[in-house]
């Protein structure tokens, strides 16, 4: 499957992800699952018994599944933490033994708030669990990935031809590009965000105080880019890095300095406008401070 591919199998998972609630949720991890794992069982409610707080589970490892899929979970939250805790108590009180436990939520991308996190932590504390964790779409996205291309297909479908489909962009550049440009700007109430030290780097580039204006501005805004990489999976931070570093090996091949980052901007930019440029640096100050973009200072040059 080439990245193209993948791309527009992501979209359409993606797509599931939003529309399933409740059972379509719990039916489409339970397809990942039964690849992923060849020892997982699921497990159907049954008459007025229920499912007894279990999911799915791996008997061989003591591994077990609940699986929380509410319409909007950041109206749901106290109704995650309180079922985290029902669902587990009930749990432990009907199966043996249970060596990890992972509570599945379709966050829908969004994340989940940080408290339902520390409540795991506790229940892995005080039961002496092996591993616990929430695990979000991002992770199973994850997981999908993992598997086998013919698998990958029975779960979500052939990807369509991209020829054959026009005006459709299916790119992550763009996705995230677009995806930002919906958001406000940060506010920095807190006044936590410390700049780069990245001084070096831009003399050594030969970039301008101009450039590193831009790239300082940026990085006031990358709160938001980082939140979107972390509620993702790991393809879309793997291509969008990937892509940053093939547009920069191309362009540096006649340009540099200024002019190597202007060109840059251009061919990342959707449209040559300011606001969609301005985006492209943000997504560009995080790989320039990762070292993904531009030449990291070597000592023996700096003496």
């Amino acid at each position: 499957m080439n990245s193209q591919e993948k791309t527009m199998l992501r979209i359409i998972f993606q797509n599931r992800i939003h529309k399933s609630d409740a059972q379509s949720f719990e039916d489409l991890f339970t397809s990942v699952m039964n690849y992923a794992e060849k020892d997982f069982k699921p497990i159907k409610p049954w008459g007025n018994i229920g499912d007894r707080k279990n999911d799915g589970y791996i008997k061989q490892t003591g591994t077990y599944y609940q699986v929380f899929a509410p319409e909007d979970i950041k109206k749901s939250y106290p109704s995650a933490v309180k079922k985290l805790h029902t669902d587990f108590n009930g749990l432990m009180k009907q199966w043996s033994p249970v060596n990890r436990f992972y509570f599945v939520i379709n966050d829908k991308y969004d994340g989940v708030h940080p408290d339902i996190d520390q409540e795991m932590e506790k229940i892995k504390v005080e039961h002496g669990l092996e591993d616990a964790a929430i695990l979000i779409a991002k992770d199973l996205e994850n997981i999908l990935f993992e598997l086998e291309d013919d698998q990958i297909f029975n779960i979500v479908g052939m990807p369509p031809d991209p020829s054959s489909i026009k005006n459709i962009d299916y790119s992550i550049l763009n996705q995230v590009i677009s995806h930002i440009m919906e958001l406000p700007i940060h506010s920095n109430e807190d006044g936590k965000i410390v700049l780069p030290d990245w001084d070096k780097k831009i003399q050594f580039n030969n970039l301008s105080d101009t450039v590193a204006r831009y790239l300082d501005t940026a990085c006031l805004q990358l709160d938001n880019l980082e939140a979107y990489l972390a509620n993702n999976s790991y393809f879309v931070a793997d291509e969008l890095r990937d892509k940053l570093n093939e547009v920069y090996q191309q362009e540096k091949i006649n340009k540099s300095g200024d002019q190597l980052f202007m060109a840059m901007v251009e061919q990342l930019s959707p449209k040559q406008t300011q606001p969609y440029q301005n985006i492209v640096i943000i997504i560009m100050a995080k790989y320039f401070e990762t070292c993904d973009i531009f030449e990291e200072p070597r000592e023996e040059e700096e003496r």
